[in-house]
């Protein structure tokens, strides 16, 4: 596995600090976020000359929500986010739906990624669309996705992003290894926690006790192809509290490398 961070692992640190901690953990794939305040104050040119200086590739910008409610507000965003994205170095931007309980036609996602399409493409975008498994959610599951991008043209500026915790949460069976760009993991612990209330603040490292499945989700990906970057995704105040994040991110990774050996039935 090819493992990367997300931000959110530790959204405190600065972007410079941030980088460096990906570095010492072997890791030279970062995704940012626009919903930190250490990136959306510094220009696109900054973060590229940070991400050069630390020797790491940014992966995304994280996100656009919600891509499939078009409106001209949301195309202006999508532009400006997307400007942001390419001058700091990005190779994609996370599409995320609408989450608050209304439902969004079929044929308004597929219109949204028409849209998003003419932006994506000219800034050398890619263009990820990550299903939220929560009940509200316009968007739940990834062959809704597939199928969506299908209509708007295909796969030359759209992949998947495949978020364990949503595809548990959406009840998910079907893997699309081959339309996936980015695969986010987190776990979730609680054994009192009934599924259709899990939120993204539950959301910790990965370790034995996880519920969401991620070492069999990660195994049917890569046992089907799936080759691209494994990044760490947590959103629990309890991780993002740690005082070293480092060594609870060290022990997370050891523990799906050693646990997807032993399901591949190699050693461990």
């Amino acid at each position: 596995m090819r493992f990367a961070l997300n931000h959110i692992v530790a959204p405190r640190l600065p972007l410079a600090e941030f980088f460096a901690l990906a570095r010492r953990l072997g890791c030279t794939e970062v995704e940012i976020r626009n919903d930190l305040p250490d990136v959306t104050g510094q220009a696109p040119a900054e973060v590229a000359r940070l991400a050069a200086d630390a020797g790491v590739a940014i992966l995304s910008v994280n996100a656009l929500y919600p891509f499939n409610r078009w409106s001209d507000d949301l195309a202006a965003r999508a532009e400006r986010l997307a400007d942001f994205a390419a001058g700091a170095g990005a190779g994609a931007l996370v599409l995320c739906p609408l989450n608050d309980g209304t439902e969004i036609a079929h044929s308004r996602t597929v219109a949204a990624l028409d849209r998003l399409r003419d932006i994506l493409r000219p800034r050398g975008l890619t263009g990820l669309v990550e299903p939220l498994g929560f009940p509200q959610s316009s968007l739940r599951r990834k062959a809704e996705a597939v199928a969506a991008i299908a209509e708007a043209g295909g796969f030359d500026a759209f992949r998947l992003l495949h978020d364990t915790f949503h595809h548990h949460l959406a009840g998910e069976t079907e893997y699309f290894p081959h339309r996936t760009g980015l695969v986010h993991v987190s776990g979730v612990t609680d054994p009192a926690l009934a599924v259709a209330t899990m939120l993204d603040g539950h959301r910790a490292l990965v370790d034995a006790d996880d519920r969401l499945e991620n070492v069999a989700q990660l195994q049917a990906l890569l046992a089907d192809g799936y080759d691209g970057p494994v990044s760490f995704e947590p959103f629990a105040p309890e991780v993002h509290a740690l005082e070293d994040i480092e060594t609870a991110l060290r022990a997370s990774m050891e523990h799906l490398r050693n646990s997807v050996a032993v399901s591949a039935g190699s050693p461990a």
